[in-house]
């Protein structure tokens, strides 16, 4: 059966005031769509995994709110982290957790606050990705064709002349590459094979196990010597008392960099993990003035180049601005150029 599993532990600030630490922004309906990130990202694999088949990941603070807004999965299947270990000991205790339901299971791993804008496109690479993991060892991730230099992102340079036989869009992968500066990202697309590490990952439970026992075998004795208690009350207790044990690593680094059957499949779907307000504007609608207006009854004069998302506002007019975030939420405003969004963190930091 297919399984899937949404990371949704994270606690960004980087679109204060619509969300904060309480709020994280895969709850948030960033899109002006009326769902949450979370919820766009469970909607995209309709058809592809049963709501019995997946999993969420987050904070213990969170998990309530993950019932309210998943409440066709499980309550069993949404699983609490104690404290935050980064992605590797996230993975490791919940593929053990569906390898005790389900011992063949073929699993795809998505961040919860990702964007997809094709999503028919995407549901035929993912299930294609799963076909190819259930018939063999391999561990699959996504690599974003980069439609720009970008720093932001880490990247995959992919063997061309390896080409999978099983699935000719799937190649072996060279080497993963650090988010790098401007001149050696222009170089990397330069190349043409060389892709966005979206850290979407697609393998067999059985895989992922095998690979966490040899180039983890710490944090995998951690999770396995709990097997008997996986769906039990006593569960949480001793995830609770054992979670912390684990060191604190993302799984690029525990697992992927260091295992030999690691190929990728290069697509092209619209993806963004919009972690800026600009890329959130880069990918919004925009109106002849290139103005993004996510919220209802907004009104511009002489302005351009901005985004304009002020939740719960009924009327807002914005005269004379170029190239701003205009964003209100639960009585928070913030008026900030685009280009000084990296200091958004530090604005919100004095308002506490």
């Amino acid at each position: 059966m297919n399984h899937l599993v949404i990371m949704a532990g994270g606690v960004g600030s980087r679109f204060w005031p619509m969300s904060t630490e309480e709020n994280p922004k895969q709850f948030i309906d960033v899109m002006g769509v009326g769902r949450s990130l979370m919820q766009l990202t469970y909607d995209r694999f309709s058809g592809v995994c049963q709501p019995e088949n997946v999993w969420v990941v987050t904070s213990r603070d969170y998990k309530e709110k993950v019932h309210e807004q998943l409440p066709d999965v499980p309550v069993g299947n949404i699983l609490a982290e104690p404290c935050r270990r980064n992605t590797a000991p996230c993975i490791a205790y919940v593929s053990h957790r569906i390898k005790a339901a389900d011992p063949k299971a073929n699993i795809v791993v998505t961040p919860s606050d990702h964007v997809v804008m094709n999503v028919a496109e995407f549901q035929r690479v993912i299930s294609a990705a799963l076909q190819f993991a259930g018939e063999t060892d391999a561990i699959v991730t996504l690599g974003m064709k980069p439609t720009r230099p970008e720093t932001g992102y880490g990247y995959i340079q992919a063997d061309m002349s390896a080409q999978s036989l099983r699935n000719k869009e799937i190649y072996r992968v060279e080497s993963f590459r650090e988010k790098p500066d401007l001149a050696t990202a222009e170089e990397y697309i330069s190349h043409h094979n060389y892709y966005w590490n979206a850290g979407i990952f697609v393998w067999n439970v059985s895989t992922v196990i095998n690979a966490f026992r040899i180039y983890q075998p710490a944090m995998n004795d951690v999770f396995e010597q709990l097997t008997p208690l996986y769906g039990t009350e006593q569960e949480q207790a001793a995830i609770d008392e054992r979670y912390g044990d684990c060191e604190n690593i993302s799984v690029d680094y525990a697992i992927m960099e260091k295992a030999e059957e690691i190929f990728v499949f290069p697509a092209d779907f619209g993806w963004s993990d919009l972690g800026t307000w600009g890329s959130l504007h880069t990918l919004s609608k925009k109106d002849a003035n290139g103005n993004a207006l996510i919220s209802k009854g907004v009104k511009t004069y002489e302005t351009s180049g901005c985004l304009i998302n002020v939740e719960g506002a009924t009327q807002v007019v914005v005269q004379g601005l170029d190239g701003y975030i205009v964003a209100q939420r639960d009585g928070r405003l913030l008026i900030c150029r685009l280009s000084e969004e990296q200091r958004i963190k530090e604005f919100s930091s004095s308002m506490q």
